[in-house]
């Protein structure tokens, strides 16, 4: 197994441990962790499609794994700042269906012989979503975590850029989504 997708399965390897952080309030600093493995993880997204292009490492194993773990990673994080109040459950649904609506049209698209590749909005949507999950992190700790609560007031203006940003990322994700089904409208046209 090549490095760039060794990363890709360390990458899904920390995902229970960042929940884990989150989801135990017993945990000292348990946001803090939360926030440097989801970093880390962020990163080796980054890093292993970087391997991967510059070594020509590209494998099927690549292809599949380097989109799951991605979603994996942001779903967990989505689903975990829901159940931590961070952000509106309608969020998580805009973000999760795209996700699940996406996958689907590719693979119909696969079965007709057509792929469909990540699109530059996709890139951007992705890109977003993960600076929107590290902001609302970071939020998490300067309201939460005692080590950090009293860096802030909780009236700053700081702590309504991650609400903005993450609605952005929404947004993004809503606006990749209709297009990738405005390129691959074929796979799944009711007229067929």
């Amino acid at each position: 197994m090549n490095l760039a997708n060794q990363l890709t399965l360390f990458r899904i390897a920390l995902i229970p441990f960042f929940i884990l952080f989150l989801s135990v309030p017993q945990i000292p600093h348990g946001p803090l962790w939360a926030l440097i493995l989801f970093v880390i993880a962020s990163y080796t997204d980054h890093l292993d499609g970087k391997i991967a292009r510059e070594r020509n490492l590209i494998t099927n194993f690549g292809i599949f794994m380097d989109p799951f773990a991605d979603k994996l990673l942001v779903t967990s994080a989505i689903i975990m700042l829901v159940s931590l109040s961070m952000i509106p459950a309608f969020v998580a649904i805009i973000i999760i269906a795209r996700e699940f609506a996406v996958s689907g049209l590719r693979t119909l698209s696969a079965k007709e012989g057509t792929v469909i590749a990540a699109s530059s909005l996709g890139k951007i949507k992705t890109t977003l979503q993960m600076l929107a999950i590290v902001l609302m992190l970071i939020k998490l700790l300067l309201t939460n975590d005692p080590w950090f609560a009293n860096w802030i007031s909780p009236k700053s203006l700081l702590l309504w850029i991650p609400d903005v940003v993450m609605y952005a990322a929404a947004f993004m994700t809503l606006y990749s989504g209709v297009d990738y089904f405005t390129k691959g409208w074929s796979a799944i046209d009711p007229k067929k």
